[in-house]
């Protein structure tokens, strides 16, 4: 099995899906824009190859530079997990001929607009939404669709480039800040709780899935930097009292034709129960989503997605015993990081059930929080009560600083 397997090693969570590939007894060959001597060695000894184009987010270039050597490796799967290289990889397999999504199926899951119109052919309830291509188009929107409302990329991943508007005044000052867009969605703002459904599939059905809640909505944490985000990875979904998401979810997955790979997808529960789509991507959740996973199941995710892929098969017991509280935390003060308050306390305090701190150290200089979600560093805990995680997470919020200057 030779698996081509696009920007091994970029985000955060690439290099896990990279050495999975390899566990399950793949040849991988990686594809990417980095020199090869900047991938770090631990994932370089994973891959049986490497090619190296200039944009790796560019199909036609990608295809034009790559195409010879892949002929030559003669691959048996094109993977992608990091959104901007879905597409690419999806054109890569309909000219070589491998198995696998199609660009359209990929443009559907990428493009916000067509993936709603996917939906909305398919009875589901969407936010009313419009693309917009200038100005006028979008204060025609929204005149439409009405106040509060969002703006944001037809394409983007995450919050970046989106704006909750009130009124119109906030609507033009939204405008003026994604001007470099060629194009935009203008949507009905959902009040309501904001969730994930997130599923590792073979032809469309989930052989596992998780569901987890975002402390706030992204959207709020994205534009408050004082926040300390946090998520949870529900125990089992299954046991949780929300079936009705779950059959929402994978009536989703049916409309989009979803083939095999991972998924993630966001929604909302409106206060009267009403379940609204968020949006959906052909890739696996990024901000720890997976290690949470992990956690939450006592497996190896990464590795059965890679099992999943090549040899069809999910062999993992998923043993659903921990609720898993993720909180990101973005240090106060700006420069170096000075000092970290609080953490010996909550060291204490959690004991084991605290499982991952990943803080940046004592001299680092702090991110920049409006362009990385993982800010200055996470803290993971779990526990298999949802009422003493949720005090775990609300502890780990407060208790613990990072202070720079």
């Amino acid at each position: 099995m030779r698996v081509v397997f696009l920007s091994p090693h970029f985000p955060l969570e690439m290099p896990e899906f990279t050495r999975g590939l390899a566990e399950v007894g793949a040849e991988v060959y990686g594809l990417g824009s980095t020199p090869v001597e900047a991938i770090s060695a631990e994932t370089r000894r994973y891959l049986s190859g490497y090619i190296q184009v200039p944009n790796v987010q560019d199909p036609i270039s990608t295809l034009q530079h790559a195409k010879a050597q892949l002929l030559k490796i003669k691959p048996d799967r094109i993977e992608a997990l990091w959104e901007v290289a879905v597409i690419t990889a999806a054109h890569l397999r309909a000219a070589l001929g491998v198995p696998g999504q199609s660009p359209e199926d990929a443009l559907a899951f990428r493009d916000k607009a067509l993936m709603k119109e996917r939906l909305e052919r398919a009875g589901l309830r969407v936010p009313r939404n419009a693309r917009v291509r200038n100005a006028k188009e979008a204060r025609a929107a929204a005149e439409r669709i009405g106040f509060p409302l969002i703006i944001k990329p037809i394409d983007g991943a995450g919050t970046r480039d989106t704006f909750r508007c009130d009124d119109a005044q906030e609507f033009e000052q939204a405008l003026a800040k994604v001007t470099h867009l060629p194009e935009a969605s203008v949507e009905e703002y959902i009040d309501g709780q904001e969730f994930t459904y997130d599923t590792v599939s073979i032809d469309g059905k989930p052989v596992f899935d998780s569901v987890a809640q975002y402390h706030p909505r992204p959207l709020e944490s994205r534009t408050q930097e004082w926040i300390s985000p946090g998520q949870m990875v529900l125990r089992d979904p299954h046991a949780a009292g929300i079936d009705d998401a779950i059959t929402f979810g994978r009536a989703v997955l049916r409309a989009m034709n979803m083939g095999t790979g991972f998924t993630h997808m966001e929604w909302f529960r409106k206060p009267n129960g009403e379940i609204v789509f968020g949006e959906i991507a052909a890739r696996a959740p990024g901000g720890r989503l997976v290690d949470q996973m992990n956690y939450a199941n006592d497996f190896n995710i990464y590795r059965e997605w890679a099992r999943v892929v090549c040899w069809r098969k999910f062999e993992a017991v998923a043993q659903r015993r921990y609720h898993v509280a993720c909180v990101f935390k973005r240090a106060l003060g700006q420069g170096k990081i000075k000092r970290v308050l609080g953490l010996d306390e909550v060291r204490k305090r959690l004991g084991p059930w605290l499982v991952v701190e990943d803080l940046l150290p004592i001299g680092a200089q702090r991110r920049d929080w409006k362009q990385t979600l993982i800010s200055d560093g996470c803290l993971i805990a779990r526990h298999p009560d949802y009422g003493t995680a949720m005090e775990m997470m609300r502890t780990l919020v407060s208790e613990v600083r990072l202070v720079a200057g």
